[in-house]
């Protein structure tokens, strides 16, 4: 079966293969995205999916494969897409033989069956041979276990989540390798409903998974000249913006695109600003790195945790401006939705009923335009993670994701989430202290912000 599609096309071809986990589509995969989609509308599908698309250069000029996440419809040989790198569907393979002899073993106690499945779930890992750009082989297993060398993480997931390697990226690459195609470019996109727990928006484009596919594609692109993580390359010239301060702390404005504390990647941030000014200086609360806007230093110790208390008793309160996409039904309303951390796709959150953390936003329409953009007021009662991203984003929520959202809409020239304003009990004189930024977003929506 042939799966290479030809792509004819005038459009120059990128310097470098793209970073899976931060990107912008290259045109040449818009345009076999396209292709994709045209077949997908021919079909008929009943789930979600991921998609994915991989240009490549051959000896006759351009072409492109394509690829789905996992399983479609309950199959893995759809023509027109590549096959998996390894298939375990074949009713008399040995994984599937296997498989229904465990499920009989009525008579073995459950510690024994649940061995036994666990063996053959390693057998299966072993199984994916992965290549890389120079040749390379290795299986999943070795390629985990090497590339979680931290020992909490190793302890935690000593193999592979289930899945690992059914992906649309690592299908893709795999069989280019092995056809001897060079990759070119790639992208993935959703096509379908969104599932009830994650956001996903039919048509847009999405990073690769960073918990299955961070280990297997860090594995699988060595040898290829790849563009560089644009997270550890930007925003090193960022400064915040003092907005007051005394002896005891500052309220500082952080633009977009700076991270509060220094990361894995150990990159500039307000904390490493903040110390350069005031040796015993502490960052009291964060703010993600796209998010702009206040943020409380405490110079020292005591001033930290008295902070950290009022934080803690939720007197110190917070409200955000936001730009969304799409007009929330009601002008004003709280969002009461629970949030749990992905653990194989941070920093992703999921809405999670049974074991999420409980999470409260309030909100109030402040204007809306007619192509369909508003600007929200939001008061955050509780701090989660992407709180409000997800309170915006969600089809329990608002289901109007913050533009320039990358992670849960769509990719904008920043996260259009500024913290505006902030008050708190100073910790040395106890008198209560409010400060407001100006409007930062009148290039969208031109507004008369009343302070």
């Amino acid at each position: 079966m042939n799966y290479l599609h030809s792509l004819h096309t005038d459009i120059r071809q990128p310097e470098r293969f793209t970073y899976p986990f931060c990107y912008e589509p290259h045109p040449l995969c818009l345009l076999a995205a396209e292709e994709v989609k045209k077949e997908l509308g021919q079909m008929t599908l009943t789930e979600g999916k991921m998609f994915g698309v991989l240009v490549v250069d051959t000896s006759e000029g351009l072409g492109f494969l394509a690829a789905y996440s996992g399983l479609l419809e309950g199959r893995n040989d759809w023509p027109y897409f590549v096959p998996p790198v390894y298939d375990a569907q074949q009713p008399d393979g040995y994984f599937k033989t296997r498989e229904r002899e465990i499920s009989l073993t009525t008579h073995l106690s459950p510690l024994t069956t649940k061995k036994m499945s666990q063996e053959l779930q390693v057998w299966l890992f072993h199984q994916y041979q992965l290549l890389n750009a120079r040749g390379e082989k290795r299986d999943l297993v070795e390629i985990w276990q090497d590339y979680h060398n931290s020992a909490s993480i190793r302890h935690r997931f000593p193999l592979p989540p289930g899945g690992t390697g059914d992906c649309c990226a690592p299908k893709l690459l795999q069989y280019a390798y092995s056809q001897r195609l060079k990759p070119v470019c790639m992208a993935e996109f959703w096509w379908g409903a969104s599932p009830k727990s994650e956001i996903r928006h039919h048509g847009e484009f999405y990073p690769a998974c960073r918990g299955k596919c961070k280990p297997v594609l860090t594995w699988m692109l060595q040898g290829l000249d790849v563009d560089p993580d644009p997270e550890t390359t930007e925003g090193s010239h960022l400064v915040p913006e003092t907005v007051w301060e005394d002896e005891a702390m500052a309220v500082l404005n952080k633009p977009a695109g700076m991270l509060s504390v220094p990361g894995k990647i150990g990159r500039y941030s307000v904390a490493t600003w903040a110390e350069e000014r005031w040796p015993e200086a502490m960052i009291a609360h964060r703010l993600d790195m796209w998010t702009s806007g206040m943020i409380l230093v405490a110079k020292a110790k005591e001033t930290y945790l008295s902070l950290q208390e009022q934080f803690a008793n939720q007197t110190i309160k917070k409200k955000y401006l936001a730009i969304v996409e799409g007009i929330p039904e009601k002008e004003h309303g709280v969002i009461d939705l629970p949030l749990l951390s992905d653990p194989m796709n941070r920093p992703r959150q999921m809405v999670d009923y049974e074991r999420g953390k409980r999470a409260i936003t309030e909100y109030r329409l402040l204007h809306h335009t007619q192509d369909g953009k508003s600007l929200l007021a939001l008061w955050p009662h509780t701090g989660r993670t992407h709180q409000l991203r997800m309170h915006c984003a969600h089809q329990d929520g608002l289901g109007c994701p913050i533009l320039g959202d990358e992670l849960y809409g769509r990719k904008a020239d920043r996260l259009y989430l500024q913290a505006q304003a902030i008050s708190f009990v100073h910790p040395t004189t106890g008198k209560r202290l409010h400060f407001e930024l100006p409007y930062p977003f009148n290039q969208i929506i031109p507004f008369q912000y009343q302070y």
